[in-house]
């Protein structure tokens, strides 16, 4: 069954297109088949899938030329492109603080963001030196380091899905106070800092989440540097594997336990017996460069309390 000619149309400025539900008879403009077409004077607006077919126009006025109607289909396959875009970064390994975007926000952003692959020890920016760079990490983790005497490094903070590199850009600084290193491999939505300083005021919603995330990092810091001075290695390494896990969405990390004594203050040997308490009680497993959870419950019963402090802190 087709609906009737649109009313209120003039006849020289319309077309009249019949939309058939249960019909597949071909349309005489290229590549409209299946998708529903809304003729309204001179503007041809093309959205969405439609599960039944357009019928062949009854009239073609002159004033609406084949040409336009081939740029409207254009222009919604680039808005289709767009929406799968939007779709794949919304999913479960995708960037929080993108995926909570409302969509006109996104949109404005999107096409100067780059999804590029980060690996594990790569830097991202300096300490003291200017940010070129913000990161959205998706499935990758990042270490903020804090550099003493140009040698030895501690880790302050770590950024995973749920935050962006670079933040102090937001706040109007555009030099690092420390070293953003990434210590897991996956990828990262990245954007020029002079770009994200542009769009930032057009985005309200993206201000106040960085906002509460920059909130929430700075709570991150301060538990960290309390439990560093009170807790056992142990329980510190059982913390940090939980919030490794928690950024990343895996159990399985590429780690050493050189790297894990940077990042938790310690020598080598006291990041080894630790790992090694964990393994023989079947919380943790590794070999050289991975590392394993393979009892998660039984590894938050052992990590300090500050786990589930900072865990309530990001949710």
């Amino acid at each position: 069954m087709c609906s009737q000619p649109m009313e209120g149309a003039t006849k020289r400025r319309a077309i009249t297109v019949a939309i058939c539900s249960l019909s597949n008879r071909p349309t005489s403009l290229p590549g409209l088949a299946s998708l529903p077409v809304l003729v309204s004077y001179n503007v041809v607006v093309v959205w969405g899938k439609f599960p039944g077919a357009i019928g062949r126009p009854q009239q073609l006025s002159p004033a609406i030329p084949l040409k336009a109607a081939m740029n409207a289909l254009h222009d919604h396959q680039e808005v289709k492109a767009k929406m799968n875009a939007l779709h794949d970064h919304h999913e479960s390994k995708s960037n929080r603080l993108l995926a909570a975007l409302p969509i006109a926000e996104y949109r404005r952003i999107a096409p100067h963001l780059d999804n590029i692959p980060v690996a594990f020890g790569e830097l991202l920016f300096e300490a003291s030196q200017p940010i070129k760079h913000v990161y959205f990490p998706n499935d990758s983790l990042v270490s903020l380091l804090t550099v003493i005497d140009h040698h030895f490094a501690l880790e302050v903070g770590m950024v995973g899905r749920e935050g962006m590199v670079g933040v102090e850009l937001s706040l109007g600084v555009s030099v690092g106070p420390v070293r953003a290193m990434v210590q897991g491999a996956g990828t990262a939505m990245r954007m020029k800092s002079v770009t994200f300083r542009k769009l930032l005021p057009q985005c309200p919603s993206l201000q106040r989440a960085l906002n509460l995330y920059i909130h929430q990092f700075l709570m991150q810091i301060s538990q960290t540097a309390a439990c560093n001075r009170f807790h056992h290695v142990e329980q510190r390494l059982a913390r940090w594997l939980l919030m490794t896990r928690d950024r990343v969405g895996a159990d399985h990390f590429q780690l050493t336990h050189e790297f894990l004594g940077n990042m938790l203050g310690v020598r080598r040997v006291g990041v080894t017996k630790a790992a090694h308490s964990l393994k023989l009680r079947k919380l943790i497993s590794y070999t050289r460069g991975s590392i394993v959870i393979t009892d998660g419950r039984g590894l938050e019963a052992v990590a300090c309390s500050c786990y589930e402090t900072l865990r309530h802190m990001a949710d």
